[in-house]
C-alpha cells in the first residue's frame, strides 16, 4: 500500500464514522495535502448514496493487505512512486452474456480450457468475422470467469502490455498493463490480432510459460494467480498474409509460436447454425430473410475459395445486415449499406446475386451453374470477379 493511501485511510479511521461524504474527503485532502483519492471513489461497491461512501468494511479489508503489496520507489522529486489503480482493477472483469450468442465451431474446446482453470495458452486462427474472439468472451461470461482483452497494433509496446510509469499531477506513478492485471487476478487474457504486433511480443514469452515474470521497469516479480491463461486470435497462422487481405500482419517468431500447446482453426458456422444466429438477430422479424442471407453468403464464400471473387461475406457482416434490416425494413437497402465498402462492380454483382437467391435459387444450383455453359446467366453468378 502506498504512503498516500495509508495517509488517507488513517485520516478516515480518525473520523470514527462508518460512512464518509465528499465533504469529508475534501477536508482530508486539505488537512493532509494528498490528491483526490480516485482509487477510492472509483470503487462502485463502496457508494451507498450520492457522495456517500461506506468505509467500515473497506478499512478492515485494506488493513489486512499483506506487506508484499507495498510498492515504494524513491525519486528525486518525491519520496514515493505510487501505483495507479485503473478501472481494470476495481470493476468486475466478468463479461456480460450476449443473449443472441450461438456456440459453434471451437467453442466447446475453448470452454473446456476455461473451465479447467489450468494455464494452457491457445492460438486461434480463422477468417475475420467468424467468431474467434467472441467464443472466448462468451465462454468466460457463461462460466463467470474474469476476462481481459487487448487488441494488438504495430505500435503496442512492452509498457502497453505489462505496465509503465506515468506522470500524474507532477508525480511518477506505476500503472499495471492488462497482461499484468490479468495475471494478478487469475483472469482469462485474450490477445486479439496478435500477429499485428510481432515486433513487440518478446516480452510475453515468459508470460506464455505460465511462470513468474519480471516487470523490468519496476523490479517486481509477478506470480500469476490460479486460473490465469491466455488465448491469442489471428487471421493468419503467424506466417503473414501473402494475398494482402490482412495487411500489416507479421511473421511470428517460431520460438514464440512454440509456446502455444494447441492451435484452434475456426471455420464458418454450418448453414443451420448460421441461420439460427441470424434468426436471433432478426428477432423473428423475417426468418426467410435469414435463410436466404446464409445461402447468399455460402455462394460468395465458395466463389472466393475458388478464386472467382476478391471479397467474402463474414458471419459478422451478416449480423450487421440483420441489424440494419431491423432499422430500415428493406432487404436490398440493408445489404447495399453493409457491402458499400466493396468496389462498385463487386457490390453490384453481390446485390444481383442476392436477387436471384431471393427469387428461389439455392446454393447448390448456383455453385454448379458453371458446369452448364448453356445457362450463361447462372454461369455469371458463380464466376463473380472483382
Amino acid at each position: 500500500m502506498s504512503e498516500v493511501r495509508e495517509t488517507f485511510i488513517e485520516a478516515v479511521k480518525k473520523l470514527g464514522k462508518e460512512t464518509i461524504t465528499t465533504a469529508d474527503i475534501k477536508n482530508i485532502m486539505s488537512a493532509t495535502g494528498i490528491a483526490h483519492p480516485y482509487w477510492f471513489t472509483n470503487q462502485k461497491d463502496l457508494r451507498v448514496g450520492r457522495g456517500v461512501y461506506d468505509v467500515s468494511e473497506y478499512v478492515a479489508k485494506v488493513v489486512k493487505l499483506p506487506k508484499a503489496t507495498i510498492t515504494k520507489t524513491p525519486t528525486a522529486e518525491a519520496n514515493v512512486i505510487n501505483s495507479v489503480v485503473t478501472s481494470l482493477e476495481v470493476e468486475s472483469l466478468v463479461p456480460e452474456r450476449y443473449s443472441n450468442y450461438v456456440p459453434f465451431g471451437i467453442y466447446k474446446d475453448v470452454e473446456a480450457v476455461i473451465k479447467s482453470k489450468e494455464f494452457f495458452p491457445v492460438f486461434i486462427t480463422g477468417q475475420s468475422g467468424n467468431g474467434k474472439t467472441m467464443s472466448v468472451e462468451q465462454a468466460c461470461a457463461r462460466n463467470k470467469r474474469k476476462y481481459v482483452c487487448i487488441s494488438m497494433t504495430p505500435e503496442t509496446d512492452e509498457g502497453d502490455l505489462l505496465g509503465n510509469y506515468v506522470l500524474i499531477n507532477g508525480q511518477m506513478e506505476w500503472r499495471d498493463g492488462p497482461v499484468t492485471v490479468a495475471a494478478r487476478q487469475g483472469a482469462v487474457l485474450c490477445i486479439d490480432e496478435i500477429d499485428y504486433g510481432a515486433n513487440n511480443l518478446a516480452s510475453l514469452q515468459r508470460v506464455l510459460e505460465g511462470k513468474p515474470f519480471l516487470l523490468k521497469k519496476k523490479g517486481e516479480i509477478v506470480t500469476p494467480a490460479e486460473g490465469f491463461t491466455i488465448f491469442a486470435t489471428a487471421n493468419t497462422k503467424g506466417k503473414g498474409s501473402d494475398d494482402g487481405r490482412y495487411m500489416y500482419t507479421n511473421v511470428l517468431n517460431e520460438a514464440f509460436l512454440e509456446r502455444f500447446p494447441t492451435t484452434e482453426e475456426q471455420d464458418w458456422p454450418s448453414r443451420k447454425i448460421e441461420i439460427n444466429i441470424l434468426k436471433k438477430e432478426l428477432n423473428g422479424q423475417d426468418d426467410d430473410f435469414a435463410e436466404k442471407l446464409v445461402i447468399w453468403a455460402e455462394v460468395i464464400r465458395k466463389t472466393f475459395e475458388q478464386g472467382g471473387c476478391d471479397e467474402v461475406i463474414s458471419t459478422r457482416r451478416l449480423v450487421h445486415i440483420s441489424k440494419t434490416f431491423g432499422i430500415f425494413s428493406d432487404k436490398l437497402k440493408s445489404i447495399a449499406k453493409c457491402i458499400a465498402r466493396f468496389d462498385e462492380d463487386t457490390k453490384a454483382t453481390f446485390l444481383d446475386l442476392y436477387t436471384k437467391v431471393d427469387s428461389g435459387a439455392d446454393a447448390e444450383s448456383l455453385l454448379t451453374a458453371d458446369e452448364t455453359p448453356e445457362t450463361p446467366e447462372a454461369d455469371e453468378l458463380i464466376n463473380i470477379s472483382s
